[in-house]
């Protein structure tokens, strides 16, 4: 049996104005699509491993970085799609919150460093909030690298900086894409979930 490209938590439409439903027709339809017909094409169609697994067991082995690449790519998209949802953004709420005012300063600072990390991961990437050693802290990551393969670090959020995330609706402005993911996008409670 094959990987399968998931179902968007919503509806394609649902996240406009902030990212259109032509935005979502190509970013999951195609780019994650994409990534998932290149691994089963790697794999011929075996999915026996979770994308966790798969992923922890070739990352930074550069004989099997083609299926690092796509299994990252799968597993990185699929949690950007809930890491935001229809009517969210602004300040959090919950543990998180409580977590962001004790080790990043607040809210304020914490949009500050999170859209500083994006906006200085040069070319593709994300930018993450992970939580770490007993706290919360912001990271970058580059291409289809991801917190998950760090011993110890659990991911929380994330933002896809690659141009494909924004560029129909933000052109090359990715600061004002990463003003429309915190303000009207960011799940808060994906985020105490996890």
């Amino acid at each position: 049996m094959a990987y399968e490209l998931p179902d968007l938590p919503y509806a394609k439409g649902a996240l406009a104005p902030h990212i259109s439903e032509e935005t979502l027709n190509f970013h999951h339809g195609k780019h994650h699509n994409t990534y998932v017909v290149n691994l089963n094409n790697l794999l011929d169609g075996d999915s026996s491993k979770s994308l966790e697994d798969l992923m922890k067991e070739t990352a930074g082995d550069a004989a099997k970085a083609g299926i690092f690449n796509n299994a990252a790519q799968i597993w990185n998209h699929t949690f950007y799609w809930h890491s935001m949802k229809p009517g969210g953004g602004g300040k959090p709420h919950g543990k998180v919150a409580e977590l962001i005012d004790r080790d990043l300063g607040g809210y304020d600072e914490f949009v500050k460093a999170f859209k500083g990390a994006g906006g200085s991961q040069f070319g593709s990437g994300w930018a993450w909030l992970v939580y770490k050693d007993g706290k919360l802290s912001i990271t970058k990551t580059p291409n289809a690298e991801t917190p998950l393969t760090e011993e110890g670090a659990t991911p929380i959020l994330t933002m896809d900086v690659w141009e494909h995330a924004y560029y129909l609706d933000y052109q090359n402005s990715r600061p004002n894409y990463m003003g429309a993911f915190l303000d009207n996008l960011v799940n808060w409670d994906f985020a105490n979930q996890n």
